[in-house]
């Protein structure tokens, strides 16, 4: 099929289709005119590649996903094993944007929200290396 109809058969443009061409998500084969020609297959394609988008993959790592899910036999295990990482990746970014909020909630109403934290006072009973 031709771009423009696979464009209106996935809901995407034909400058995307173009993108997802040359960054490797999706290939097509040249008529002798110049045209690119899409196999049937290249929709149930994209609908993953949207899905997969909407779950927070990169075009990058479904680009890469995607030809090592074809050399599998079992998919739905291979999906489920990049579902755990990415959980994973998502677990350890929230732990660091919660550190970050924490962080900045620290600095508000401060008198320069930008200036260097002083260290934490150290308890009582410790030494804190201060001779006074």
């Amino acid at each position: 099929m031709r771009i423009g109809e696979l464009a209106t058969r996935v809901g995407l443009s034909r400058d995307s289709l173009r993108f997802y061409e040359e960054v490797g998500i999706l290939t097509s084969e040249r008529q002798p005119n110049g045209y690119r020609d899409y196999s049937p297959e290249a929709v149930p394609w994209l609908e993953y590649v949207r899905t997969a988008q909407a779950l927070g993959f990169s075009l990058a790592e479904i680009a890469e996903h995607g030809r090592e899910l074809n050399e599998t036999p079992d998919q739905a295990a291979a999906l489920s094993a990049l579902f755990a990482d990415k959980i994973r990746i998502i677990d350890n970014r929230m732990a660091e944007l919660a550190a970050l909020r924490a962080e900045l909630t620290a600095r508000v109403g401060t008198d320069c929200p930008l200036r260097k934290q002083p260290a934490p006072v150290a308890r009582a009973g410790r030494r804190s290396g201060f001779r006074g």
